[in-house]
């Protein structure tokens, strides 16, 4: 599943995102802007999904928070959505094994906030089988809590937060900007950059401004973007 941007898919193992595969994010911060800004992220992924294969996109989230125009605007109608709200984490992980072995989605986006490294070993493992990709949201529980400090089988880790748009020559607001940091990968190295948000079709892209020099942090060498 490429992003379409050579900057994300040329470090990813895969070309882009591994289709049959547990994929994780979490907000850069507790704020409700970084949080939008990772809903965002990986309902793109989904919808980009939805969009090659013809599929619903499974939503499965314990809260009743999800605006559903936002998800429109990039790509993701409200008719390609099912929507479940089990009555917590537990249930809503038994929800995503029933929804994989179905085979009826695309693509599953998740919300939970506690997950153990059990529960992530078998969502990487029926995701694997049926060649589906499931996309899980890490909720912070705290301020201070990092979600992505806690282990996992997933095959990638994502921390997202928004970064300030491009200034304009007139009054307004340009497209969002976030700040995406893989954080985990398995066979491959982090690595961070700054990309402008999902348009209608659920693409990202490297701003105009920054092209090659987009800057990308891998460990703890920061260096410019091939």
């Amino acid at each position: 599943m490429p992003f379409g941007v050579d900057a994300i898919d040329g470090r990813l193992g895969a070309g882009g995102l591994r289709a049959g595969a547990l994929h994780e994010a979490t907000a850069q911060s507790g704020t409700m802007v970084d949080d939008a800004a990772t809903t965002l992220f990986l309902a793109s992924i989904a919808a980009r999904e939805a969009a090659a294969t013809g599929g619903p996109v499974l939503w499965a989230s314990c809260r009743a928070d999800l605006y559903a125009p936002a998800l429109e605007q990039i790509g993701l109608p409200a008719a390609a959505v099912i929507h479940a709200q089990p009555r917590d984490d537990a249930a809503l992980l038994a929800v995503i094994e029933d929804a994989v072995r179905d085979g009826t989605p695309s693509a599953i986006v998740a919300e939970a906030s506690k997950v153990s490294l059990v529960a992530t070993r078998r969502l990487q493992l029926v995701a694997a089988e049926a060649d589906m990709p499931v996309l899980l949201l890490r909720r912070r529980r705290g301020l201070g809590e990092d979600p992505l400090a806690e282990p996992s089988a997933a095959w990638t880790r994502w921390r997202i937060g928004t970064a300030p748009s491009e200034r304009l020559e007139v009054a307004g607001v340009g497209r969002a900007r976030w700040a995406v940091e893989c954080a985990r990968q398995r066979g491959g190295e982090g690595f961070s950059l700054i990309v402008e948000g999902s348009d209608e079709t659920g693409r990202l892209a490297v701003p105009a401004g920054l092209g090659h020099r987009a800057a990308e942090t891998v460990g703890t060498v920061r260096f410019a973007a091939a």
